[in-house]
């Protein structure tokens, strides 16, 4: 109803209002609790409507209706998922689009707003094409599936939610996605809404991180977080959309672990490398962990039965898919992609992402969405859990201290990761035998053996001795072996 409508566009300004209050209080204590008060009467108000008459998003069972959501309707179906499970969810806004629309995240986690030390921090993205629209839809019914099973007490839904803080971006590209929308009938152009209103395709509008990775590789040089430091330069680039910009802020400020990019136009979860080594456009291009992508990848495509059928015919007649096996791709060996927002990931910081190809027509007809869910929704599911392996745990000093940016560094793997800032730290992994290094700046490092099953992730902490701690151990050895000798005339 048009008033419940405004009431949820009012609470989630309120909302934003509330997060931007609340680290401001000591200068603004007196608008925090008029606002505070203001934003229950309005939960009040909406929450009272709702229990007699459901938005018209949602089913009358309180299932999910599966249907298009502009813009407006893509903030209604957050917020009203926010009311409805506010205890473990959060909306926020990493940035705005070149048209202004919030690029908006909803969070779902046990203590929302917050990291907690040892929780591992996921993200779904959609919608990056902005013509590519099932992923949006498929994370809106996500969202709000989660919410239901929660309530219900689905155990695997609330494990994963107690043990995961899980970030849900339905679209990057809202500006696009209304312009394909506004397209008359079914049958939407193919590129129509693609890019940004800047006309920027976004998936190649990233720093090419893997043409610095593969000069490394041959010269010598890091491997991982190739963008550190620097943000400003980030800021300052003219060629970055608006779009790009907010997201690579996002990845660089979050400690996510693991990621999936939802697209359209095939069917298949496509892995790292994106961009050949060589130029060509077609080439298997393996990075460090081409093995956990491989599985990562798997753990999707097989629960969806479409995509990991062996004997699906290819979306167009022409479409070349051999480099397609279980449903999967190196991105290489598919088409080389410069740019893409995947391998930023990978390189740019502790994330491992993938892109998954949702459906072979990249707009379809509004009733076919549910068959969409139907398809996707064990696989999104069991994606998000795949988060729990591999090897995960703490660095720390001899007092007990975090030491935060911790090196991770695997035996075999030229690929390090990070300890966050509470010095906690996440590695996936294949089931195997391995090496594990923690060091850091200043401190001896650690080298430990560990056995990794499938799943859970090993706890593997480490406990580094600073080299100044070591040194003055040594000298006051020095000391009294000094004293010792003089004293019995050695």
């Amino acid at each position: 109803p048009p008033a419940t409508r405004e009431a949820l566009k009012l609470v989630a300004v309120i909302g934003e209002a509330l997060d931007k209050c609340s680290r401001e209080m000591e200068a603004k204590n007196s608008l925090f609790l008029l606002l505070v008060a203001l934003c229950c009467s309005c939960l009040l108000t909406v929450r009272a409507e709702a229990g007699t008459r459901h938005s018209r998003r949602l089913s009358p069972d309180g299932g999910i209706s599966f249907e298009y959501h502009r813009y407006p309707e893509l903030r209604e179906a957050l917020v009203a998922v926010w009311l409805q499970c506010s205890s473990i969810s959060r909306i926020y806004t990493v940035g705005r689009s070149a048209e202004g629309r919030e690029l908006l995240v909803l969070e779902l986690s046990d203590s929302p707003g917050k990291h907690e030390p040892g929780e591992p921090e996921f993200k779904y993205v959609g919608n990056m094409h902005g013509n590519e629209a099932v992923g949006r839809e498929l994370l809106i019914y996500l969202a709000q599936y989660l919410c239901n099973e929660y309530q219900k007490g689905n155990e695997t839904i609330v494990n994963l939610i107690h043990t995961t803080r899980i970030h849900i971006m339905p679209s990057l590209n809202p500006d696009g996605f209304e312009k394909a929308a506004s397209q008359p009938g079914d049958m939407k152009d193919w590129f129509v809404g693609r890019s940004n209103a800047q006309g920027i395709d976004l998936n190649r509008n990233f720093p090419d991180l893997d043409r610095i990775a593969y000069i490394n590789e041959q010269d010598g040089g890091p491997n991982n977080h190739l963008l550190e430091n620097l943000k400003k330069a980030v800021d300052e680039n003219i060629k970055l959309a608006p779009e790009t910009k907010a997201v690579i802020h996002w990845i660089m400020d979050i400690p996510f672990v693991l990621s999936a990019n939802l697209h359209g136009g095939d069917l298949v979860a496509n892995y790292p490398y994106d961009e050949t080594r060589s130029g060509s456009a077609h080439e298997y291009s393996p990075c460090p962990d081409d093995a956990i992508f491989q599985s990562l990848a798997r753990s999707y495509s097989s629960f969806n039965p479409v995509m990991s059928d062996p004997n699906r015919p290819s979306c167009r007649k022409n479409d070349d898919d051999s480099s397609f096996v279980d449903g999967t791709t190196n991105g290489g060996a598919w088409y080389s992609v410069p740019g893409g927002m995947q391998d930023f990931n990978y390189l740019s910081s502790n994330c491992f992402e993938i892109t998954v190809e949702l459906s072979c027509e990249k707009f379809p007809p509004e009733e076919t969405l549910k068959s969409y869910w139907e398809d996707n929704k064990n696989s999104l599911i069991n994606y998000i859990e795949q988060i729990h392996r591999g090897v995960k745990g703490f660095v720390r000093n001899l007092q007990g201290n975090p030491i935060a940016n911790a090196t991770i560094s695997v035996e075999g793997l030229n690929h390090d990761i990070t300890s966050a800032k509470d010095g906690d730290y996440w590695r996936l992994l294949t089931p195997g035998n391995y090496k594990v290094t923690a060091s850091a700046t200043g401190y001896l490092p650690v080298t430990k053996k560990v056995a990794v099953p499938f799943s859970p992730a090993v706890e593997t902490d480490f406990e580094l001795e600073s080299l100044r701690e070591r040194q003055e151990e040594e000298k006051e050895l020095m000391d009294w072996w000094k004293m010792m000798s003089q004293t019995l005339n050695f």
